[in-house]
């Protein structure tokens, strides 16, 4: 990947040395890469299940167009059929054997803290350049320039560079896929939070996923089912990759 910042056994050893001095270690890997095979992830998976890690993060490949290019000039195509093999043998070998689900790319021993915090909060503030923020519908995006970002603040000035106001349809449909990517939707705080019940708001799309056996109802929760897992994992590699994309049109444009 470029990333060559230490071995794979330099990798373990300082990863052995972080388990157990704070409440998560987690490791995050990427499936479906160019040149990884079944035989590959499934021996990461094997290492990773005997260092007894708390919390593994399993990303799909989701290059913006210009990485996209390059991961295909220095290794082979990027081919997203092959994708779900990879993603049934993560559930195969981790969420069928014991692992929680804290979101459908996300598996932990036990209750673990995640750092997605898209699944517990709608509205979230990014601090930093490049960083984004959603906050009553508005979407916003820093600057990704470190000089603009510090010039912005020094004058008394947010360093925002891009705006969209998300339409109530929009937003809705953002909420819904956040938190069916956390697995669970609860009703009542749909309720709470838009006044309004999400059978009325989002009938056409709850009634699409239930006819893919993607959801399920029960308790007052909208639950991700374990066939549904990979349809959610795809609909949020599309959301990411499109935010990646707009990173990188930022990033070339200077701003």
């Amino acid at each position: 990947m470029g990333r060559l910042l230490c071995t794979g056994k330099e990798a373990q050893e300082k990863v052995l040395l972080a388990q157990g001095q704070f409440p998560t270690v987690n490791i995050d890997l990427i499936f479906n890469f160019p040149f990884q095979t079944l035989e590959i992830l499934a021996a990461d998976i094997a290492l990773i299940k005997s260092m007894g890690i708390d919390q593994v993060t399993f990303y799909p490949l989701m290059p913006s167009p210009h990485k996209k290019d390059a991961l295909e000039r220095k290794f082979a195509r990027v081919d997203n059929s092959q994708e779900k093999k990879y993603y049934d043998l993560i559930l195969k070998s981790i969420y069928d054997q014991g692992y929680q689900a804290s979101t459908v790319w996300c598996f932990s021993h036990g209750s673990k803290m995640i750092d997605e915090y898209i699944v517990d909060n709608a509205d979230y503030i990014g601090i930093g350049a490049g960083s984004v923020s959603l906050v009553n519908g508005h979407f916003y995006v820093n600057s990704f320039s470190l000089g603009k970002y510090a010039e912005s603040l020094e004058n008394d000035r947010l360093p925002i560079v891009r705006k969209r106001n998300l339409s109530r349809s929009e937003y809705l449909r953002y909420y819904l896929l956040t938190k069916i990517f956390g697995t669970k939707l609860n009703i009542p705080q749909f309720y709470l939070q838009f006044g309004k019940d999400i059978h009325r708001e989002l009938g056409i799309e709850l009634s699409l996923l239930k006819l893919a056996g993607a959801i399920q109802e029960k308790d007052g929760n909208i639950m991700v089912t374990r066939k549904g897992m990979y349809t959610v994992s795809v609909m949020m590699r599309e959301f990411f990759a499109s935010l990646n994309t707009l990173r990188e049109i930022c990033i070339e444009k200077q701003v």
